[in-house]
Formats: C-alpha cells, structure tokens, sequence
C-alpha cells in the first residue's frame, strides 16, 4: 500500500511518466488579453489566397513594421480569422464579463524569431507554414509576453482557396481482414455535399462507396480547456468502407463531395495495397510506437520545445514508406491536451502515412483521462477531450469505439490492442475481451502473436517506475501475465514512457531464455518492449539493475517487424534521428514449438486410450 501512494503522489504533481511537457498553447493567458490597438504599426500576410492550385498546405509570409518593438512581442495565428469574444463560452461564471478573445491561436512565434535585430528595427518578416482547417486566417501581434498579452495590431484575412475541401485521409483496417475503412476531414456537411469515395484496383473500372458523416460541439466536450480557449469548429469527419478487396493487391482512391448543384469536389488521387488474406506466406512489415505527437516545421510554437523527435519520427517513415505495411501508434496521438486544431495539424503531418498504409491507433492518457468520465484513471490529461477526437478522428474496428480495445488481423500477424484507459483486471470487460483475443488466433496460419497497449502493463525500468517499485502501471501485469503466458504471446509493446526498452523473454519476473539476439523453439516467455519515444519530451531510467533489461536507448524511435513466413520473425528498433537500426533480434521456430507444453501454459491432457 505505501508504494502505491507513492506512486499516486507523483502522478498527482505531474512527473509520472507520459505526464511531463505540456501543451505550448496552454502558456497563453488569452483569457486577459487586452486591446491596445497601435494605428502606427503594419502587419500584412500574403499570398492573399493559398493553394489557388489545390493542395492542402502553403507557406505564409508576415511582414511587420512596428515602431515599438519589444523582445517579447509575439504573433498570433488565428482560424477563424475574425477571433473576438463575441462567442465566449464561459464555463463556470456565466455573469461574469467575457474576456476580449476567448478562442487560443492554432500557433504563434515570436517576432525576433527570425531576426534578432527587431527591438532595434521593429521590422521584420516571420513565415508560417499553414494548413487548411477549413476557415481563414489572420495574424495579430502582442506585446507584453505570452502570460500578459496586449493586442496591438492585426492583419489582413487570407484564406485557401477552397477551405471546405475533403483532406487528411486516413486508412485503417476494418472488422473483416478484405475491408479498408477511410475517413476524411472536410468543411462540407451533409445539406451542402453528399460524401463518397471512388475506387477501385489499379487500371480497373473504379467503384464509388457512400461515405458516413460525423461531427461534435463543444457540449460533448467533457471540460476546459476543450470546452474554452481550445474549442474550434472540427468539420465534418466521413467515413467509407472499401469492401470485398482482393489480397495484396494495389488500390486506387479519392474521396469526392456531390454538391447540391449537381458538381463535384474532388481531392487528389492516392494508393494503397490491400491487406493479405489471413495466414497468407509473404513478406509482411509493420512499425509500432507510441507517444509521437506533433511539431511545427515553421519553427512555431512546439518545433523545438515540445516533440522535438516528432518530424524525425514522421520523415522516417515517409522515408522508408514503400517498405512499410501498416503501421500502429499505440497512444498519445497528438498531445493536444484540449486545443482541437491541433488534432488537424497532426492529420496532416502524418497524412503522406496515413494515406498510404493503414494507421492504427490505440488510446492514451492525453486522448481518454478526465475525471467522472469512467476512465481508469481520474485525472485531466486529455485537457477535456475526453475521447471524443480519438474516436472519431480515426477508426478503429472496435465493437464499441468508446471502449479502444479490439483486435485485427494481417497476414501472419494477429494483433490484441488494450485500452488501458479502462479498467482491463480480472473480471472486467476488457480482461474478458482480452482472454478471448488471445485465445481466438490459430497459430498455424498466424503464429505471431502481439499484444499492445498505452501504459506499461509489463515491465519498464522507468524512473518514476523504479521509486514505485513494481517497474509497471501499478496493477498492470498482475492480471494478464498469466494469459500472455498461457497463451505464448510473442511480444508485448507499451507506450507512456518516453524511451526504448527491451526485455529478455520473461515470466514472473525472471527471464526463460539467455539468448540476447536469436530465439529458437519453445515460446516459453513473452518479450516486452516499451517504445514510446516516437517524439515527446524522453523519459529518464532507473539507476536500479533490472536484470530482465537488455537493451535500453534514452532517444527517440520505433519498431519495425518483418515477418518473412510463418517460421521466422526480424525485430528492428530504429532511431528516429537517422532510420539506422540499433537493437534487433530475430526469432525462428516451428508450429509444433508454439503448440508445446510450458509452465503455467499447459493444455489438459490424459491417459484414457
């Protein structure tokens, strides 16, 4: 019991692991801006409009001649451009005087970013790279800081050149192993533009599916700062079903609006090769990692002081894409902790990924927690979100998907994804779920078996683990030990520390196997690997000699497995800063090793003739 309080004091100040860093925007005390309007000053952002061409991201420039200056003038970037208090939604007082501006910036810089010498010139020109989000933009400058805010000047409005157009698409798998779901983010909905997809393989005659559309407002947020300075308009998201695909096989696409008019708005035309048929022989490769994040490539608000291994975690995997299949993030998507826009840059910044192999999520603290919401646990790490974003920005084939857990299957792999934002001990729903993923896989057609979840359920030599004592969540393991072992889990990847890690086979707390690179035979332990170093602020280490440790990198990076058939499986780690590989280890065995007997993993047997 004293070790769980512990534990329960350090989460409660905020330096558990996953809960270091924060969400840049929230540095903002937009709630006291005030207005000092400076008629002297000029701030002009140009090209007027963005992307007359089409496509979904432009470069802005804003010139600014301030006769002013100061060294904590900073400039805001607004969406809707028209951003005062008009619309305040006040949460707990409503008597009270709305503040001027009650909606935070979708990000800002500060005005010597690019030129040291402003104070003395007051002039100088700042680039923003945007993306479309639907509405236009303006640019405001303040002065007095970020916690003081003085509203000083405001420019033109720019805009794309359409704002409404369907972007962002995501692949994922669905229920069944010959269907790919698709969703999407437009401005359209469904009294302006009936959503559908065009597909079909590649040189075939192309198929159009109807697409589902949903959206949310600020009351199915669960609290502030979703509810407040962080709600902004999400669009409409749609979702379509590619059914009856055959395996392996290449895919075209675009997702298409029919207006009332009777014309067409289309996105531009992408690929994808559909999953193989359960079971099937053939080279298959997936990539698994967790708490990236996003980061600004303008250098604004978190590029340097948030998900610094973000981009390079991105950039990698765009790098390596055409040798990559599908890819998993298990947790700790966008870390926007309540800032609702942030959830479409992170859309777009893995959109070159996403668009192309199917990217599977599962839920964390900063997408779930929030007290009284029926999370496990009751604290505000979702900054009020609550779910909502993660749920319906992305599809998961999940029976419930406000409950993340479910399963999925590709090719030889069989996939079991917790949610450990609920309650997963023995007796629970999730625990009953679990045994039942497990148990269902037929390892003659998928012999590698993979469990993952957000928070460490298994082993982590994490320092906030190490003071606690357990070198897990507390309670993790205790339940599901026994059904990684009596089921012969092959590897079981957690995120929420911000680090790599690997284990030895294990079983209650002692390694079964010495080999460090090359397993053979009897699956007699699982291997545990927490890798959630896939861009947040990194993780520190216990000084304590975990002896089931064997490997362990204070970096950024992620996991590829290859599997080149049923009998031998290639586990690579590779940091995000340059692809190169620094751990691996291979496994090679034979159907009859999986069915063998192992402690506390035996089948009944009997002597009856």
């Amino acid at each position: 019991m004293k070790s769980f309080v512990v534990w329960f004091i350090l989460v409660l100040v905020g330096v558990a692991s996953g809960h270091s860093g924060e969400q840049p925007l929230s540095n903002i005390a937009i709630h006291r801006a005030t207005l000092a309007l400076d008629e002297s000053l000029t701030i002009k952002a140009y090209p007027f409009i963005l992307a007359p061409k089409g496509g979904d991201t432009e470069w802005v420039t804003v010139d600014l001649d301030n006769p002013n200056p100061s060294h904590d003038d900073w400039v805001g970037v607004f969406s809707p451009a028209k951003f005062n208090g008009s619309t305040c939604y006040l949460e707990n007082d409503h008597k009270q005087q709305p503040p001027y501006i009650c909606t935070a910036p979708i990000k800002y810089n500060f005005a010597n970013f690019s030129n040291l010498d402003y104070v003395k010139t007051g002039k100088t020109s700042l680039k923003f790279q945007l993306i479309n989000q639907r509405a236009d933009f303006s640019f405001v400058l303040f002065t007095g800081g970020l916690s003081n805010p003085k509203l000083v000047g405001v420019s033109n409005y720019i805009s794309f050149a359409n704002p409404k157009a369907p972007l962002y698409p995501r692949l994922a798998l669905g229920k069944l192993w010959n269907e790919m779901t698709l969703t999407w983010t437009s401005g359209y909905n469904l009294l302006e533009a009936v959503p559908f997809i065009e597909w079909g393989r590649k040189g075939d005659p192309q198929h159009r599916s109807p697409a589902g559309t949903l959206t949310f407002d600020r009351n199915t947020m669960c609290g502030s700062p979703a509810r407040t300075v962080g709600w902004r308009d999400p669009g409409f998201i749609h979702t379509s079903f590619m059914k009856d695909l055959w395996p392996s096989t290449l895919y075209t696409y675009k997702m298409g609006h029919m207006l009332s008019n009777g014309s067409y708005v289309w996105s531009k035309m992408y690929s994808f090769r559909s999953s193989p048929y359960p079971g099937q022989d053939s080279l298959q490769r997936v990539i698994i990692f967790g708490d990236m994040g996003k980061a600004e490539r303008d250098g604004s608000n978190e590029y340097s002081n948030y998900q610094p291994g973000s981009l390079n975690t991105t950039d990698q995997l765009i790098h390596d894409l055409k040798n990559i299949d599908i890819v998993f993030h298990i947790g700790d998507i966008t870390y926007a902790n309540g800032y609702i826009s942030q959830w479409d840059q992170f859309t777009a910044q893995v959109e070159p990924i996403a668009s192309t192999v199917p990217y599977m999520i599962a839920s964390g603290n900063h997408e779930r927690d929030w007290p009284g919401t029926g999370s496990f646990y009751d604290f505000m790490d979702s900054g009020g979100e609550c779910g909502v974003l993660a749920q319906t920005m992305f599809y998961v084939p999940a029976d419930n998907r406000a409950n993340f857990w479910y399963s999925t299957n590709y090719g030889m792999f069989h996939f079991c994804i917790a949610d450990s934002e609920h309650d997963w001990r023995e007796g629970s729903e999730q625990y009953r779920f679990i045994e039942h993923c497990l148990a269902s896989v037929d390892r003659q057609k998928q012999p590698w078996l993979i469990f993952a979840a957000h928070r460490v359920l298994g082993y982590s030599s994490d320092k906030w683990y190490g003071l606690e004592g357990s070198f897990e969540e507390p309670m993790g393991r205790e339940s599901l030990q026994k059904l990684w072992q009596k089921y012969k889990v092959d590897i079981a990847f957690y995120g929420h520390v911000h680090n790599y890690e690997r284990t030895c086979p294990i079983y209650q707390n002692q390694c079964v196997n010495s080999e460090r690179s090359h397993y053979s035979g009897i699956v007699n332990g699982t291997i545990h690997v927490v890798v959630g170093g896939g861009g947040s602020h990194l993780s520190e280490f216990t000084p304590i000699n975990t002896t089931w440790s064997l490997y362990r990198d204070y970096d950024w990076g992620f996991v590829k497995l290859t599997a080149f058939n049923h009998s031998s499986l290639l586990f690579e780690y590779k940091k995000s800063r340059d692809g190169k590989v620094y751990d691996s280890f291979t496994i090679s065995r034979d159907y009859k090793d999986v069915l063998a007997c192992v402690h506390d993993g035996c089948e009944p047997t009997t002597f009856a003739s």
